[in-house]
């Protein structure tokens, strides 16, 4: 599969925690991707806090969809070496959104707001699933899971800003872990266009899934800003 300087088209080089083959010839720098992918590991973690206030909290389905994309995501585990950094990152992701998933359903089911979190997954996956078999860089099994990934991570937030929109209001801590997870993204745009300026690389599939999922946090972000921020509870129009 990916070996050492390897790659499916002439723009694809990827080296960060999220990513399978180690880039051009190795000498990509690993550090500014590195630093990109931490908000959204904090992010994962300090998730494990929201679910102890009653009401208002994390989508569940939100998180089954995040595991679902490191999964896809990470299967090169098993057929190509890195570095031990990437594959230590790579176990840290898993194990993170596997526990998360397992402290909503399980330790603390009985605070999970089950009757909010009522978004349709069906209607991510088939669409989801579609776009991965026509747009891809190869038509390899691990290619389209790969890119299965990028596209599911582009909506996977969806569900839990339903649940939001439907009960009108969020936790203060809810708040700043979906914070962190929109900053994840929006450093990880950052990092590219980083990468196009000093290295010539460009992801098509990564970036424009990436300013999707940044355009769905646009109006969290504004409230997280102008609300959050000043010691005010986020609070939404609720849903007719």
């Amino acid at each position: 599969m990916w070996q050492e300087g390897h790659q499916a088209g002439p723009w694809r080089a990827r080296t960060c925690p999220h990513s399978r083959s180690p880039g051009r010839a190795g000498k990509v720098p690993l550090l500014p991707s590195s630093l990109a992918a931490l908000p959204g590991g904090f992010g994962d973690v300090s998730g494990w806090d929201c679910w102890w206030p009653k009401g208002p909290g994390i989508s569940g389905k939100s998180q089954i969809l995040f595991a679902l994309v490191f999964t896809t995501r990470y299967l090169d585990l098993f057929t190509n070496f890195i570095s031990v950094y990437n594959t230590v990152m790579k176990v840290v992701f898993l194990l993170c959104a596997y526990v998360t998933v397992y402290m909503i359903y399980g330790k603390f089911r009985k605070t999970f707001d089950s009757e909010n979190d009522t978004f349709r997954l069906e209607f991510l996956l088939v669409p989801v699933i579609g776009l991965s078999f026509l747009e891809n860089y190869s038509f390899t099994p691990l290619e389209i899971l790969w890119t299965f990934s990028i596209y599911l991570e582009s909506v996977a937030i969806l569900p839990q800003l339903f649940m939001i929109s439907k009960t009108g209001e969020a936790e203060t801590i809810t708040t700043h872990y979906l914070f962190f997870l929109g900053l994840y993204r929006a450093l990880y745009l950052a990092n590219w266009i980083r990468r196009y300026q000093t290295e010539n690389f460009y992801d098509q599939i990564a970036v424009v899934s990436g300013v999707v999922q940044t355009i769905f946090y646009c109006d969290f972000f504004y409230l997280y800003v102008t609300k959050v921020l000043k010691g005010k509870k986020l609070s939404l129009p609720m849903p007719i």
